[in-house]
C-alpha cells in the first residue's frame, strides 16, 4: 500500500505521544515550554525533547516542534539559545509563524514548516516562503477545498491542513478577546478561551438578543421573553472531516492534521485511530466498498465519545454557521483504579480498584509509556476465580492484550 497522505497527531506529554504512535500516526507535533500556542497546558521541556524524538524515531514516526507564538524582541535571545538544542535533538522540523523565528531556524539547518498562525492563503506567499527555505505550509483555516486546489496547482509546497478538532472564532487564531478581558495573549499561547463561555447580548435598555434558530422562529410568532436563555455566541463547533477523506486528497492536501495539544491521551488515541482507519480504507481502495456507510457511522460514534462541541466541516465546504454547546461527548471518564503489575505470559493486569467495574465495561488504561489503551473488559479474576463484578478496594486481574505498566491510571468510560 502506497501512503497518499501523512497523518499528523498532537501530543502534550509522553502519554499522548505514545497514544499517537500506537494508534497509527505518521508524525507527531509537540510544544516546548515558552514558544508554543498551548502555554497553559503541560508541554515538553528542552531536557526531555531528545527522549520524545527517540520514542518517535524508534517507531518510524516523525516529530515536529512548535515554536509558533508571536516572537517579541525580548524573546529573541532565548529562541537563539534553544534552537541549536532543538536541532541537536534530531527533530524532523520546527513549526514557526514569525519571520525572525524562520531566520533563526534556517541558520541552524532545521527543516521549517510555516504555521497556520501565519494565515497563508495564496500561492505567491507560498512561493516566496519556499525561496526562504520553508518545506511545508499549514494553510489558513478559512480556505475552501476549491481555494486549496488552486493554491496547490500553483505551488510546489507541501500542503497541510487541520481535519479535526477545535476551531477558533478568530482568523487563524488571531484573537484579542483573552488579552482584552484577562491580559492573557492568545497569540503567545496563553488563551483562556472566553469564547467558549455562554454569552448574551444585552442592549442598554435591557433587551436581550439571543442568536438561536429555534428561538428566532418562535420570536416571529410574537413570543419574545427569552431573558433566561443563553448560548455560546462566539464558540464554533469542532471540525470533523472524517466523511470527506477522498475530497481532501483529491484537492491536493498532503498532510492531515489533528488539533488537540491540550487534549488528554485517550482523545489523541481515539481520534488518531479513527482517522488512520479511514485513511487506510481510502488508500486500499475500500472507500466505496460494501458497508462503507456503516463504517462512517461507527467512526462518528467513536469520535463522539471523546471531548467535542458537536461537529461541523468548517470552511472546506461552506461558511460555517453552527455555534457550539459545551462538551458534547457521549461518554465521561471516571477514575476507577491503577495498575499494580502486568503478567505478560497470561496477558493479565493486576489492578487496585477505587471504584466498581464489571464485565462489558469499557475502560481506558493510560500512562506515559503505555499511552492510552481503550478496551472492553472480557475476563476478570480474583484469586484465580472468574468473576462478573469487582468492587472498590479489591485487587482484580483483568485480561489486557497489550502491555501496561505499574501506576498506569485506569478509567471507566460511562455512556451518558
Amino acid at each position: 500500500m502506497v501512503k497518499i497522505v501523512e497523518l499528523l497527531s498532537p501530543a502534550k506529554d509522553m502519554a499522548s505521544l505514545n497514544s499517537a504512535i500506537n494508534n497509527g500516526a505518521d508524525s507527531v507535533y509537540i510544544g516546548v515550554q515558552g514558544f508554543n500556542m498551548r502555554a497553559n497546558v503541560t508541554n515538553f521541556s528542552i531536557d526531555n525533547l531528545g527522549e520524545a524524538v527517540r520514542t518517535c524515531h524508534d517507531s518510524g514516526v516523525k516529530l515536529y516542534v512548535c515554536t509558533n507564538t508571536v516572537i517579541k524582541e525580548d524573546d529573541i535571545l532565548e529562541l537563539k539559545r534553544i534552537m541549536p538544542i532543538i536541532k541537536s535533538s534530531g527533530v524532523d522540523a520546527v513549526i514557526v509563524s514569525d519571520l525572525g523565528a524562520l531566520k533563526i531556524a534556517r541558520e541552524n539547518g532545521l527543516d521549517i514548516h510555516m504555521s497556520v498562525q501565519a494565515n497563508l492563503s495564496n500561492s505567491e506567499a507560498l512561493n516566496l516562503l519556499s525561496e526562504l527555505g520553508v518545506k511545508r505550509t499549514i494553510l489558513s483555516r478559512e480556505l475552501s477545498l476549491k481555494d486549496i486546489k488552486e493554491i496547490g496547482d500553483n505551488s510546489l509546497m507541501e500542503l497541510e491542513v487541520f481535519v479535526h478538532g477545535s476551531m477558533c472564532v478568530a482568523i487563524s487564531g488571531r484573537c484579542f478577546l483573552s488579552s482584552y478581558l484577562y491580559n492573557k495573549s492568545a497569540n503567545c499561547g496563553e488563551c483562556l478561551q472566553p469564547c467558549r463561555k455562554e454569552w448574551k447580548i444585552v442592549s442598554e435598555d435591557g433587551e436581550e438578543l439571543i442568536i438561536d434558530s429555534k428561538l428566532y422562529d418562535q420570536n416571529k410568532t410574537g413570543i419574545n421573553d427569552f431573558k433566561s436563555v443563553k448560548t455560546h455566541l462566539l464558540s464554533p463547533k469542532d471540525l470533523c472531516m472524517i466523511e470527506y477523506i477522498p475530497e481532501l486528497v483529491k484537492n491536493g492536501i498532503n498532510v492531515f492534521k489533528i488539533e488537540g495539544r491540550a487534549k488528554p491521551a485517550d482523545y489523541v488515541a481515539t481520534v488518531t485511530k479513527i482517522y488512520r482507519e479511514a485513511i487506510n480504507d481510502y488508500e486500499e481502495g475500500k472507500w466505496n466498498s460494501d458497508g462503507h456507510d456503516e463504517r462512517i457511522e461507527k467512526w462518528i460514534q467513536e469520535l463522539s465519545k471523546v471531548f467535542n462541541r458537536g461537529f461541523d466541516t468548517g470552511f472546506f465546504l461552506r461558511t460555517p454557521y453552527k455555534i457550539s454547546n459545551s462538551n458534547k461527548a457521549t461518554s465521561i471518564k471516571k477514575d476507577v483504579g491503577k495498575v499494580l503489575n502486568y503478567y505478560k505470559k497470561v496477558n493479565a493486569a493486576e489492578i487496585k480498584l477505587y471504584g466498581d467495574i464489571e464485565l462489558g465495561n469499557e475502560i481506558i488504561i493510560q500512562g506515559s509509556t503505555t499511552g492510552s489503551i481503550i478496551m472492553k473488559i472480557t475476563s476478570m479474576q480474583i484469586n484465580g476465580q472468574s468473576i462478573d463484578k469487582a468492587s472498590k478496594g479489591q485487587n482484580v486481574a483483568i485480561f489486557v492484550k497489550d502491555k501496561v505498566r505499574p501506576n498506569d491510571v485506569v478509567y471507566k468510560r460511562i455512556i451518558e
